[in-house]
C-alpha cells in the first residue's frame, strides 16, 4: 500500500485492527516490535501483533503495570513498589512501605478501571541525553535511570500518560483502553495482577496454586535484597567497585547450601529410594544432578543415574502430534510398563539390564549395561515427566522424592521492570546451541516457542507436585553471558523473523556491565553453557 510519510501505523491499518479476531496491541515494522503509533517514516512490511501471541500478552501485561503505577502515584503517592516476580499469569508486587490491604487494593483496582475507560493515550517520547539529564535533575526521577547510565544512548525514552511518566525497557502499548481483562487482588504479603493468556485472551485463566513456587522466589528475592543486589543498576554499581568476585562467591555459596539442604532431607528419610528430577530447556539440570550426586554421597550414599530417555517406545509405535509428526516429548512415547517393570526389580535388589536407546534406528538396544542396587544406592532419574507421576505410578510415593528446578529470576530491570524466566533460560540455550550443537541464534529463537509449548504442557503444571524447588539463577549470570550471546543476537539479519525477539533480548543485556568468564568457578551450573567446568555433559 502507499502511504503518506508520517502516518501511523494505526492510521495505516485501521480497518484490519477492527477486524481482527483477537485484540491487536502493538506491532512489527520491518522485524522490530513497536505500538500502533509509530510513524512510518521508509518502505517496510508491517506485521501486527494481538494477543494471541507471546509478545502480544507481554505488551498487554507491561501496559497493565504501567496503568497500576500511574493509579497509585495517583492514590498513594508515596507507595514503594517493587514488580516482583511472575506466577503464570500473575505478577507478584509488593510495597516496601506501606501494608498492602483489601480496601487499598479495592480503591486501585477501581480507579484503575476509570483509567482504562477514557482510554487515554500512552505516549513514548523522546529525550536528547542534555534534555534527560535536566529531566532527571528536575524530578528527582530514578525510574529509567539505567539509560543515562548507558553513555552509549543518545536518545533517552519515556512513556507519558496524562502527567504521569515511568520507563519501560519494552514496547507498551499506545493507550490504555487496549487492557479490558484483568483483576488485582491481595497476597501474602503483597498483591497480584491477573491478567489472560494466549490460549483464552477472552478471560482470565482459572486459579492455580502456585504456593511451592511463590515461596522459592521470595525466599531468593529476600536475600538479594539482603545483599542489596536487586535491580541490574545494584549489580553494575557492584562490579564497576571491583565487588563482581564477591557477588559471584556468594550466589554460587547459595546454590551450595542449597543443593547440601536437599541431600541431607532426602538423607535423613530411609524410605527415599528414586529421586525424580524435572525442569524447563535449560535449567542446568545436567549440573545439578551431578551437584547433587556429591553431597548424597558425603551423606553415604551412592547414586546411580538412569536415563528416561533410554526408555522410548519402539518408533513405529511412538505417537504423533496433530502435524502428523513424532511427539517425542508427550507421556507415551516412553515405555511405561518396561521403565516401571525395571524400577521395582531395582528397588527389590534385583540385577537390571538398562536399555540403550538408538535414535537413528528407533529402538532399545541391550548392550550389557547391568545395574544392581545395594543398601547405600539411591537412583537418580532426570527428565521431563519427571514430576508426573504417570511415569513412575508402579512406584510407592514414599519411595520417591521430587525435584524441580528452573532459573527463576529474581534480577529486575529495576522497580517496575522485571526480567523474564523465559529469557534467561533463552541466553542460556542460545549459547549452549551454539557451542555444543552448531546451532545458530536464529535456529534456537525460531525453536524455542516449540520448546515453551511442551514446557506449559508437560512440565509447569506439575510443578507443585514436587517436594523441593530449587532455583537455579545465579543474579551475576547475565554479566557473563552478554559477550558470549550479544555476537550471536547481532548476527541474526533484519530481514529474518527472529530478528525482532533478538533486538528484543540485545536491548535488554546491553544495560548489563560485563562480568569476565574466568571468575566463575568450574563446578557452577553457567559451566554447562558456557563449557569448561569440571563435570562431564
Amino acid at each position: 500500500m502507499d502511504i503518506k510519510r508520517g502516518t501511523k501505523i494505526s492510521e495505516a491499518l485501521e480497518k484490519e485492527i477492527e477486524k481482527s479476531k483477537c485484540k491487536v496491541v502493538g506491532a512489527k515494522f520491518n522485524n522490530e516490535y513497536t505500538n500502533l503509533d509509530y510513524k512510518i517514516q521508509t518502505n517496510g512490511e508491517i506485521e501486527l501483533v494481538d494477543m494471541s501471541t507471546k509478545e502480544g500478552i507481554k505488551i498487554y501485561r507491561r501496559t497493565l503495570i504501567y496503568i497500576m503505577g500511574k493509579v497509585f502515584q495517583e492514590v498513594y503517592p508515596e507507595a514503594l513498589i517493587t514488580v516482583d516476580y511472575q506466577l503464570a499469569n500473575e505478577m507478584y508486587c509488593e510495597i516496601d512501605n506501606m501494608q498492602v490491604t483489601k480496601e487499598m487494593i479495592s480503591k486501585v483496582k477501581k480507579k484503575m478501571k476509570e483509567i482504562i475507560k477514557k482510554d487515554l493515550k500512552i505516549e513514548k517520547r523522546t529525550m536528547t541525553r542534555e534534555e534527560a539529564e535536566e529531566f532527571f535533575e528536575k524530578t528527582g526521577t530514578i525510574r529509567g535511570k539505567l539509560q543515562i547510565d548507558l553513555k552509549t544512548n543518545s536518545k533517552i525514552y519515556m512513556y507519558f500518560c496524562e502527567d504521569y511518566y515511568n520507563y519501560s525497557y519494552e514496547t507498551l502499548a499506545n493507550k490504555t483502553s487496549v487492557i479490558t481483562i484483568f483483576d488485582i487482588v491481595t497476597y501474602g504479603d503483597g498483591f497480584l495482577i491477573r491478567y489472560p493468556d494466549t490460549s483464552c485472551v477472552a478471560r482470565l485463566p482459572r486459579k492455580i496454586k502456585r504456593d511451592k513456587l511463590a515461596w522459592s522466589l521470595e525466599e531468593y528475592q529476600e536475600i538479594y535484597k539482603t545483599l542489596n543486589i536487586n535491580t541490574v543498576y545494584k549489580l553494575n554499581k557492584a562490579v564497576l567497585e571491583g565487588r563482581a568476585k564477591d557477588v559471584i562467591m556468594l550466589s554460587e555459596a547459595l546454590h551450595e547450601k542449597k543443593i547440601a539442604n536437599i541431600a541431607d532431607t532426602i538423607a535423613q528419610n530411609k524410605k527415599i529410594k528414586i529421586i525424580l528430577i524435572a525442569g524447563p530447556s535449560s535449567s542446568g539440570k545436567t549440573t545439578f544432578a551431578q551437584r547433587l550426586g556429591i553431597q548424597l554421597r558425603l551423606n553415604g550414599l551412592k547414586p546411580i543415574t538412569i536415563s528416561v530417555d533410554n526408555y522410548f517406545v519402539e518408533r513405529k509405535d511412538n505417537p504423533r502430534d496433530e502435524n502428523g509428526e513424532y511427539d517425542f516429548e508427550c507421556l507415551e512415547a516412553i515405555d511405561l510398563k518396561l521403565f516401571n517393570k525395571h524400577l521395582k526389580m531395582l528397588l527389590q535388589g534385583k540385577a537390571v539390564e538398562i536399555p540403550e536407546f538408538d535414535f537413528i534406528h528407533g529402538k532399545k538396544q541391550y548392550k550389557g549395561n547391568i545395574i544392581q542396587m545395594h543398601d547405600h544406592n539411591i537412583l537418580i532419574i532426570e527428565g521431563i515427566h519427571c514430576l508426573n507421576d504417570k511415569l513412575t505410578r508402579q512406584i510407592p510415593k514414599e519411595n520417591k522424592f521430587k525435584i524441580y528446578i528452573s532459573a527463576l529470576t529474581v534480577l529486575n530491570m529495576d522497580y517496575y521492570n522485571r526480567i523474564s524466566t523465559t529469557d534467561t533460560r533463552l541466553i542460556r540455550r542460545t549459547i549452549r546451541d551454539h557451542q555444543f550443537r552448531g546451532y545458530s541464534a536464529e535456529n534456537t529463537i525460531r525453536r524455542w516457542p516449540q520448546v515453551n509449548k511442551s514446557e506449559e504442557k508437560n512440565i509447569f503444571p506439575y510443578q507443585e507436585k514436587a517436594d523441593v524447588i530449587f532455583n537455579t539463577s545465579l543474579i551475576y549470570e547475565l554479566a557473563v553471558l552478554k559477550p558470549h550471546v550479544m555476537p550471536l543476537l547481532n548476527k541474526i539479519k533484519r530481514t529474518h523473523p527472529e530478528y525482532a525477539e533478538a533486538q528484543r533480548l540485545i536491548n535488554i543485556l546491553k544495560y548489563f556491565e560485563t562480568i569476565p568468564e574466568e571468575f566463575v568457578p568450574g563446578n557452577s551450573l553457567l559451566k554447562e553453557f558456557l563449557g569448561g567446568g569440571n563435570f562431564k555433559y
